[in-house]
């Protein structure tokens, strides 16, 4: 014998079928290339679709990435080898790491660098000084004998040509 059941009844096998749908958890979606996932430090992940994202916006943190003012390139800039000049007319490299250790090929002197203000500033284990800057569209270094310190005048000051530069 059948049962037939009423609008009220049907009505009620609907929500139920239908709620039991909605609190299942979705299936785990494979890995698309315009998605894109952010892991947290707690260990959960959070994914966007790309299509739906304006723009991705990294907040500066002064001294650690090198917020400078309006047109100061950040700390990353000076990240690499640099060829500059030694105020003689011959050249020589610095290589700054992010680690804030500093080499220079001219005497092979270790030292440590800083970003202050929009500049490499470099002190030498030797005493000397030396600061990379961005003025204008150029590159300069300044270079301070031992003693001086970089509010004081130049001994010399030379081109400095990035040789890795990289993208932001």
């Amino acid at each position: 014998m059948r049962k037939i059941i009423g609008a009220a009844g049907l009505s009620a096998v609907i929500l139920v079928a239908l709620g039991c749908g909605f609190a299942q958890t979705p299936a785990a979606t494979k890995s698309a290339s315009n998605t894109m996932v952010l892991t947290f430090k707690d260990g959960h992940k959070q994914s966007f679709n790309l299509a739906s994202i304006a723009r991705i916006e990294f907040p500066a943190v002064p001294d650690e990435i090198g917020a400078g003012n309006a047109g100061q390139p950040l700390r990353g800039h000076f990240l690499g080898k640099w060829e500059v000049g030694d105020g003689y007319g011959k050249t020589f490299i610095i290589t700054l790491e992010a680690s804030g250790d500093a080499q220079r090929t001219l005497g092979n002197v270790h030292g440590k660098w800083v970003y202050v203000d929009g500049e490499a500033h470099i002190t030498w284990d030797d005493g000397a000084e030396d600061a990379i800057c961005k003025v204008g569209a150029k590159n300069l270094k300044f270079a301070f004998k031992a003693g001086k310190s970089f509010s004081d005048t130049p001994d010399n000051v030379t081109s400095a040509r990035n040789l890795t530069p990289r993208p932001i």
